[in-house]
């Protein structure tokens, strides 16, 4: 769902067109003009739908970009053991397992609570992709990862340390940022308006949609190669939380979290909104 779902249809009740909009002028009390009635076009407020759509973008893009660096600064800040761990994944057998299941299942819910678009084109199915991402955000957190001790392994949904546990958390992985990188690349960019008056920006919200959607398949790579050559310290961790900072400032952006109104507008949305 995306604000261009109201461009042409009904407008909700109590929800006014441009054209019913009616200014009088009452600048000049003459006998010639006092009568005269002029008539602006004045853009109708957005539906209160679109508000809720961007909040619930923003919310999920907070909690991606927020994850990686609550676990770090926690690890930091208020545990001396066991420290930074050498994946987000890892966080699952520390003190911070509720922070990491939390925001997981919070992510996978509000992506399943989503209502896209739908589409016959299953790489650009908003409804699919969100509802897939949800489901895979609560595969990742109800089956984690290798312990480093299987000894020491807290259970979830199943009561085994068999190491296709392992792999189904990793595959898990694997299909949510893929799907969070398709969402960024095909669906984000669907039904962008165009203002032809307005100059082309670098900055416009499609080239920030497919950076970031590209920039996560770039580093879901890095961390298949970091899980079998160390290219350095922590490098697995490093590149989890560049894939969710690309995430999680998609979802800002479609969620106009520095607002549509002046430059902002112009340079990133393509529209011409002024300012109230």
């Amino acid at each position: 769902m995306d604000e261009d779902t109201f461009k042409g249809g009904v407008l909700p009740a109590g929800k006014r067109s441009d054209e019913q909009i009616i200014n009088v002028s009452d600048t000049d009390n003459s006998p010639d003009t006092r009568f005269n009635t002029k008539f602006e076009s004045r853009p109708s407020p957005p539906p209160d739908d679109v508000f809720t759509y961007r909040r619930l973008r923003r919310i999920i893009g907070i909690l991606g970009i927020s994850l990686p660096i609550v676990l770090v600064l926690f690890s930091i800040i208020l545990y001396t053991q066991p420290g930074i761990q050498p994946s987000i994944s890892d966080y699952y057998y520390t003190h911070l397992r509720e922070i990491f299941t939390g925001t997981l299942c919070g992510v996978g819910l509000f992506m399943i609570c989503y209502k896209g678009h739908n589409n016959p084109v299953i790489w650009k199915n908003d409804n699919f992709l969100t509802n897939l991402a949800g489901v895979m955000a609560l595969g990742v957190a109800f089956f984690p990862t290798f312990p480093g001790d299987k000894g020491e392994k807290i259970f979830t949904l199943v009561a085994s340390n068999a190491a296709w546990l392992g792999w189904l958390h990793y595959s898990f992985a694997a299909v949510l940022f893929i799907s969070f990188s398709i969402l960024a690349i095909n669906v984000f960019t669907i039904g962008q308006k165009n203002d032809p008056t307005l100059p082309k920006s670098w900055m416009n919200e499609n080239n920030i949609y497919r950076f970031c959607g590209y920039s996560i398949l770039v580093f879901i790579a890095m961390i298949a190669l970091s899980m079998k050559v160390k290219l350095f310290k922590d490098s697995t961790l490093v590149f989890e939380a560049l894939s969710l900072f690309g995430f999680g400032t998609a979802w800002l952006i479609k969620g106009r979290i520095l607002g549509d109104k002046g430059k902002v507008g112009e340079k990133i949305y393509k529209e011409r909104n002024l300012k109230e």
